[in-house]
């Protein structure tokens, strides 16, 4: 009798039909941070972690909005205010937001029309699942190979 290894099958993601989606061109979100946490704190976290945006989320879990690194400029210098100021307070990308299932050539033309340069994607329930640049949107459109770090 002879046996053979056990070797699993490897798995095949299953292309969707039709046009691409956000889904394919999004990536994870880097850091989440409690829209109660001081800015000057958020400050911190970003830098620690070295990402580019920080998405602000309530109490519940739902997104609130997306801060960029560039967003924090005026707060660096340090004083009272950014001890004192929760990060929710401070002006940042808020909804809508980009859902998976939506066409990427039409994420591409809102955030071209809203001046995004980055945008959150959250599922049903309002909660964050990934973000979303125009560039990692046109590579998909040209239909390059997903963005590193891209979710499936």
């Amino acid at each position: 009798m002879t046996t053979r290894p056990h070797h699993p099958r490897p798995t095949t993601h299953a292309v969707p039909a039709g046009p691409p989606t956000v889904a394919q061109a999004m990536r994870p979100v880097e850091l989440r941070i409690r829209a109660t946490v001081m800015v000057d704190k958020a400050i911190d976290l970003v830098r620690v972690a070295d990402a580019e945006q920080v998405i602000v989320h309530a109490e519940d879990g739902r997104c609130l909005g997306i801060v960029r690194r560039a967003q924090f400029a005026p707060y660096l210098t340090r004083s009272w205010y950014t001890a004192r100021t929760p990060i929710g307070n401070i002006s940042h990308d808020r909804g809508p937001f980009a859902r998976p299932e939506l066409p990427a050539a039409e994420a591409l033309a809102t955030m071209r029309a809203r001046g995004l340069r980055v945008w959150a994607v959250t599922d049903e329930a309002g909660r964050a699942v990934g973000v979303l640049t125009p560039e990692a949107l046109r590579a998909v459109l040209a239909g390059e190979p997903s963005p590193l770090g891209a979710v499936a």
